[in-house]
């Protein structure tokens, strides 16, 4: 690509052609350098962006990201890896994730530049150090027999009575990754229990189980109504999913988590 090309043409155009072509290539060498090719950034934007850190993120991250008592651990985040000046973090603090509980923050295109080389500074002292980590990778997690552990999910474990890999559970590994998913295997969150009622004229009433003691059970309908009777005046059967998890919490052994999930990771 150094030799210098020349044409001969009847207007003796050999200096523009070779001009055209060196500039062709220089273009194209110039088009094949990674988009993602790291950009030097002076450390007063990334002492700005810890600063934005501190401020808004570090409560449910932690205070150095490595994760917190909400907030996942950004240093194994695919978002961060892939992230190039906050074209990839940007969008997600601008918009939030509220299925996830993480609100928006109106933060300006700069503040976004200097939150995304702070977070990229600290991934790179993380990974310059593994031993010094602070969190469980999403390698540690991945020790387990997956055959053993789709055995467990379909015999022992009874997980196929309630879930279905091709359902409720279809992409659950690229929903959620490491300990995260773990902690809703063996924690789920928000599994809310439905109750059926049978009232003595023989009708029946479902919805979500939103009262419950020894007097009374109220339920929520799928209209958004809040119904209730006294326990003793009729007859109910309550689906709970999560105490089926807490169940088999003293029954697990090592290798029956491992395996799980090694299972679970494959459902992407």
């Amino acid at each position: 690509m150094n030799r210098l090309i020349t044409f001969v043409c009847k207007s003796k155009c050999i200096v523009p052609v070779a001009i055209a072509v060196l500039t062709s290539v220089s273009f194209l060498q110039a088009q094949t350098k990674p988009a993602n090719a790291a950009q030097p950034v002076s450390p007063a934007v990334v002492e700005r962006g810890k600063t934005l850190f501190g401020q808004n993120c570090a409560f449910c991250h932690g205070r150095e990201g490595f994760g917190g008592e909400t907030g996942p651990n950004l240093m194994d985040s695919d978002l961060v890896t892939s992230d190039v000046r906050g074209n990839r973090i940007g969008p997600v603090v601008r918009n939030g994730r509220p299925e996830k509980g993480m609100p928006a923050f109106n933060l300006s295109l700069p503040e976004i530049t200097a939150l995304s080389a702070f977070l990229h500074t600290q991934k790179k002292k993380a990974e310059s150090h593994p031993g010094g980590r602070r969190g469980v990778s999403v390698a540690d997690l991945q020790s387990g027999n997956v055959e053993a552990g789709k055995q467990y999910f379909n015999g022992a474990g009874t997980c196929s009575s309630c879930h279905s890999p091709t359902g409720d559970l279809a992409g659950v590994a690229s929903r959620y990754r490491g300990l995260e998913l773990e902690k809703r295997m063996l924690y789920p969150k928000n599994a809310s229990a439905t109750v059926t009622v049978t009232l003595q004229s023989g009708q029946t009433v479902s919805g979500k189980l939103s009262y419950q003691d020894e007097f009374t059970i109220g339920l929520t309908d799928a209209a958004g109504w809040y119904q209730s009777w006294p326990a003793d005046s009729i007859k109910y059967t309550i689906n709970a999913p999560a105490e089926a998890h807490a169940e088999l919490l003293p029954k697990y052994t090592d290798d029956d988590v491992h395996n799980l999930m090694a299972y679970l990771q494959t459902l992407r």
